[in-house]
């Protein structure tokens, strides 16, 4: 590339939502996507709206968000007008990350790149990924816009037709980005890249960050599941695992390298096979990397044995979460057979007896599904509470592609297929006269109390 502009600008846009929380949140594609380019000789720029410790925060005399010992907390955030559509919900509605301005001088302090990459979070979060296209073509208006990410995916069309995007990559972005950056400046790759290998992806390029309070890691891409709530097998078409040595090194590089205390695990079938599971909680405790470790996305209580329970206590896992969703038997098969009931009680029992407390295990419950009753949720409310784990209700979101979207369409009173607004769990997208806004409010208070 010698005498080329090797510039590229990699973003991770706002958030535009009643509420958002940092619970270890980093946009992880696009950090492989970037160090994947960096190794294809590509110079990167980066900016992560997101980041609560970015350099322009300092500069501005405004409250700094409550974070927790763990790094968990608030994003700094602006309340702004809610959109049209969802002016009819009671609720403040706020932009999440930096002002606007301090975003517009941080663009205008980097040189024209020759493309900008962005990425998209949630399908509900569509404006924010919008409002920063649209920034970046008022500050670069030749340079191309490449879109991508789980909203990309999962709205290509609305995405094509509204974001400004000049182009809209869908699913997994590495060799589809390689091959359009080819067509657009004649640059070759020469990093070779197997795609059946996942361990052949040079680590997330976490060293973007001026400051970095934790990592986030994957062991592997997809899940073998087909939950008819989960769009995981849409955004990855096979489940595919990384060698649990090579996930080892490199989550004790983080450790060293950045000094980070805290790693937060992605997967969304993190113990679903036993034999890697052990193998790479041994190896953690091997190499004796001393930091804590968490799962906010959930595990798989069918992979909880007992030996896997004492793996887990052993390395530091601080944050347990399971994914029971529903303690109704008829439901827990009608949505994937993920998880019975005798399974959750057996992973609880194994979790208690390696030394986890009643109540530091987190059971997320899900609420709102089509057609799901308050008193279906209320009785895994008090379940999980009694097996001595600590509820967590998690609103439904309808997305689309999913086994349950046509059905969730039929049923919500909102225009789901239309408005990607409407998929945001916190409007409750499905609510009926069985389980509406005012029940959710109570299953939720009557989740936070002891029971």
């Amino acid at each position: 590339m010698e005498g080329k502009n090797t510039n590229l600008l990699l973003i991770n846009p706002w958030v535009y939502d009643f509420a958002a929380y940092d619970l270890w949140a980093k946009p992880l594609g696009l950090l492989y996507l970037a160090a994947l380019l960096k190794k294809n000789g590509w110079t990167i720029n980066y900016i992560d709206c997101l980041d609560v410790c970015h350099p322009a925060l300092k500069t501005l005399s405004i409250k700094e968000p409550k974070r927790r010992p763990d790094h968990r907390g608030h994003f700094y955030r602006e309340e702004v007008a809610k959109p049209s559509p969802l002016r009819g919900i009671p609720r403040r509605f706020f932009r999440f990350g930096l002002p606007p301005e301090s975003f517009r001088k941080a663009l205008r302090a980097l040189p024209a790149p020759q493309a900008v990459l962005i990425t998209s979070g949630m399908t509900y979060w569509y404006r924010g990924v919008h409002e920063v296209i649209k920034v970046v073509k008022e500050t670069f208006p030749a340079v191309p816009v490449i879109l991508g990410g789980i909203y990309a995916t999962l709205c290509a069309e609305h995405a094509e037709a509204s974001s400004g995007a000049d182009f809209i990559c869908r699913g997994p972005g590495e060799t589809q980005i390689l091959e359009l950056l080819e067509g657009l400046t004649g640059v070759s790759p020469s990093f070779p890249l197997d795609l059946n290998d996942l361990d052949s992806l040079p680590s997330p390029a976490f060293g973007l960050y001026p400051h970095l309070d934790y990592c986030c890691c994957l062991t592997s891409r997809g899940c073998p599941l087909r939950c008819t709530y989960c769009a995981s097998h849409l955004l990855h078409h096979r489940f595919m695992k990384r060698d649990p040595a090579r996930v080892v090194e490199e989550i004790g590089r983080y450790a060293v390298e950045y000094g980070v205390e805290d790693i937060a695990f992605y997967d969304d079938a993190l113990l679903i096979d036993h034999e890697f599971a052990v193998t790479l909680l041994q190896g953690i405790g091997e190499k004796d990397i001393r930091v804590r470790f968490h799962a906010p996305n959930g595990l798989h209580a069918r992979g909880i044995t007992e030996e896997v329970a004492h793996l887990l206590h052993k390395v530091n896992f601080a944050t347990i979460r399971l994914g029971l969703e529903t303690a109704s038997q008829e439901r827990q098969r009608a949505t994937g057979g993920k998880v019975s009931t005798a399974e959750f009680q057996s992973a609880m029992r194994n979790l208690q007896g390696a030394g986890y407390a009643p109540r530091e295990i987190g059971t997320y419950v899900l609420a709102g599904l089509p057609g799901q009753a308050r008193e279906e949720v209320e009785e895994t409310i008090r379940f999980v509470a009694e097996s001595g784990a600590r509820p967590y209700v998690a609103e439904y979101s309808p997305l689309p592609g999913t086994a349950l979207w046509e059905e969730a369409a039929r049923c919500s009173p909102f225009d789901l297929t239309g408005e990607p607004l409407f998929h945001n769990n916190s409007i409750l997208p499905c609510r009926w006269d069985g389980l509406d806004w005012d029940d959710m409010q109570a299953l939720k208070a009557m989740a936070h109390k002891d029971i």
